[in-house]
């Protein structure tokens, strides 16, 4: 009986840790990032922005994740801020060291703690991606 209790509350201890972080991460700005599939199709991802002097930046927490597989093939892509219409706009990941390290002090300082807690539980060698206006036409 014991076991069960300490096993519930283990359960109910990470399930509480779980949507406290999904609110922390919503009360500050979170943009959707629209990405386009070979085919046309949008694909709509919700993530954290941050705007630099060079352009608005966005980060993946891993590689893997198949919005960056999307915008390398096809980085003419849309982000919606604060519910304005989309904007279209050309992404371009940047691994680089430096820019690594610029953009994670951006994050920190626009969304505190959280951003931490975020990189303990999902991020994997995350990659800046810059948002610059796409070209006209």
């Amino acid at each position: 009986m014991r076991i069960v209790r300490a096993v519930l509350g283990v359960v109910a201890l990470l399930l509480l840790v779980g949507v406290a972080t999904f609110v922390a991460g919503e009360r500050i700005e979170v943009a959707r990032l629209r990405t386009f599939d070979e085919r046309g199709v949008v694909h709509e991802t919700k993530l954290w922005v941050v705007d630099q002097p060079d352009g608005a930046w966005v980060r993946v927490a891993r590689p893997e994740r198949q919005w960056l597989q999307r915008l390398r093939k096809n980085p003419e892509i849309e982000i919606v801020r604060r519910d304005a219409a989309p904007l279209k706009v050309r992404a371009t990941p940047d691994p680089s060291t430096d820019t690594k390290a610029r953009i994670d002090r951006a994050f920190r300082e626009k969304y505190g703690i959280v951003d931490w807690w975020y990189g303990l539980l999902l991020r994997s060698n995350p990659i800046p991606v810059r948002l610059e206006a796409a070209p006209p036409g």
